[in-house]
């Protein structure tokens, strides 16, 4: 099975993530961003990070995706099949995809791939307007979430725990990550599932690539 696009994608780690938990050998093929062969073009006609491949089978979107493999591989069981914790699950997969990248894509879009990736012009003020008004909100929310257990739904691991701390792995390649002051719970339980092994080497391997790339870009250079 062949996953195409990059890891510094939430969504493409998403991806990863959950077939690494699931057990599964999930090829990592680079696509996105102009790059990409044949299959990916099937798979996703519109170019968007992740596309997937099982045989014959094309089809794109993280979430379809995942709901592919966990109908196709049902054990471990990573989307609960209990009613109300089956829609948590994706009401938190939904708040990943949609609340949190709209404001992790505008940091991690105008300090790193515009500048360093597409070598285009970026909106830095843009970035800093979106980690300081539309992230702080997600924090509060999340800091009510959660539990005890160290998990958002079931108190185990889940396709909610998953895409909510793909972001913040995003995030903290460009050194933005959650002020443990403010919100300790929420910290500690990013710290937590970062560390899991199938999270912690993509991480690494993520970090390392922003590094070499410059890093994040935090002030605008005037050329002279």
């Amino acid at each position: 099975m062949i996953v195409f696009g990059s890891t510094l994608s939430p969504y493409v780690r998403k991806v990863m993530v959950f077939g690494a938990e699931k057990g599964l050998s999930l090829e990592l093929q680079a696509a996105g961003l102009g790059r990409g062969g044949p299959e990916f073009a099937v798979a996703s006609p519109f170019g968007k990070m992740p596309g997937f491949q099982d045989d014959d089978f094309l089809i794109s979107d993280s979430t379809a995706i995942v709901t592919y493999l966990e109908a196709k591989y049902p054990d471990p069981n990573l989307i609960p099949t209990d009613p109300r914790a089956r829609a948590r699950t994706i009401w938190f997969d939904e708040l990943s995809d949609t609340i949190m990248m709209a404001a992790s894509g505008a940091i991690f879009g105008n300090r790193f791939v515009r500048p360093r990736v597409l070598k285009m012009p970026c909106d830095l003020a843009a970035a800093d307007a979106a980690e300081r008004d539309q992230l702080p909100p997600i924090f509060d929310y999340l800091e009510t979430q959660m539990s005890a257990s160290g998990f958002l739904v079931e108190d185990r691991l889940t396709l909610a725990d998953i895409s909510i701390a793909s972001p913040f792995a995003t995030l903290g390649c460009i050194d933005c990550k959650v002020d443990p002051a403010r919100w300790p719970k929420t910290a500690a339980y990013i710290d937590a599932i970062h560390a899991r092994p199938s999270f912690a080497p993509i991480i690494a391997q993520d970090q390392a690539i922003v590094t070499a790339m410059g890093g994040p870009m935090l002030e605008m250079v005037i050329a002279e």
